[in-house]
């Protein structure tokens, strides 16, 4: 079995970590089971390398980088509003014109944040509920655990409180593949007032998701703390199967940084 773990400052240096651990020479498959991607700083990316990622990714036919962290977290929209319930509000009211679109028929993540498909046709805004435990227990005995975004559903009744952001809803998504491929938002108070996240995946595929969905993830991280009034904190990701996807051939001059990328 292949694994690892790296721990990198910001999203493009955990990126390129990740790749270069798939990308050996005994690891002809270029997979890994139940790896580890530390990012200390969730909401820095390097620019220039995100623009000569997206020109590849185009060239093959890929939506661009923010389309890919718009799923998970919708950051000019969020600019919109004055607060978490108008964001949830206004993106719900949305919602359903976004199912429209190719590839998010069965819906985005963002939507399964704040538009939860709870028992009984009820629809579970888990962003507030997050948000608000958070900013409660900062105010008084600091649970370091309690705050879950989960994406796989744990049965709960809509009438029950949650500190769960689910994605993956039970006897809803039953496709071996595809959406959600993110199963469960985890997220930690540290003492010192800042939020950690914890996003479990199971499966990542690294050229055609993972650097968009740090990106989204990051953000989301962000605007949570900001939004109860604390710090951000480090993002971990974790993936039952990894895999570097793509044109491993044009990716590598990058990856390895010895010239630009060839589209």
């Amino acid at each position: 079995m292949h694994t690892f773990a790296v721990t990198e400052r910001d999203v493009t240096s955990a990126w390129i970590a990740a790749c270069n651990k798939l990308d050996r020479r005994d690891n002809p498959e270029r997979t890994g089971l139940h790896t580890v991607v530390r990012i200390t700083d969730p909401l820095q990316d390097d620019a220039v390398f995100r623009t000569e990622l997206d020109r590849l990714r185009a060239a093959h036919g890929l939506e661009p980088l923010e389309t890919v962290a718009s799923t998970l977290f919708p950051a000019v929209l969020a600019a919109r509003c004055s607060d978490h319930g108008e964001l949830a509000e206004r993106y719900r009211g949305m919602y359903r014109v976004l199912t429209r679109y190719p590839g998010n028929r069965r819906g985005t993540y963002f939507g399964r944040v704040v538009d939860y498909p709870g028992a009984s046709k009820a629809r579970i805004d888990q962003l507030g509920t997050v948000i608000n435990r958070l900013r409660t227990q900062a105010t008084g005995t600091k649970m370091a655990a309690a705050y879950e975004i989960d994406i796989a559903h744990p049965g709960d009744g809509a009438d029950e409180p949650q500190a769960e952001i689910l994605v993956h809803a039970a006897g809803k998504d039953n496709s071996y593949r595809g959406f959600p491929c993110l199963s469960h938002l985890s997220f930690q108070l540290g003492r010192d007032g800042q939020v950690h996240a914890a996003a479990l995946y199971r499966s990542h595929y690294m050229f055609e998701r993972a650097y968009g969905n740090y990106l989204g993830l990051g953000r989301l991280l962000a605007y949570i703390s900001q939004q109860a009034g604390l710090g951000c904190g480090t993002l971990t990701v974790m993936a039952g199967h990894a895999r570097l996807d793509g044109p491993i051939l044009q990716l590598r001059p990058l990856l390895t940084g010895t010239g630009r990328l060839a589209a």
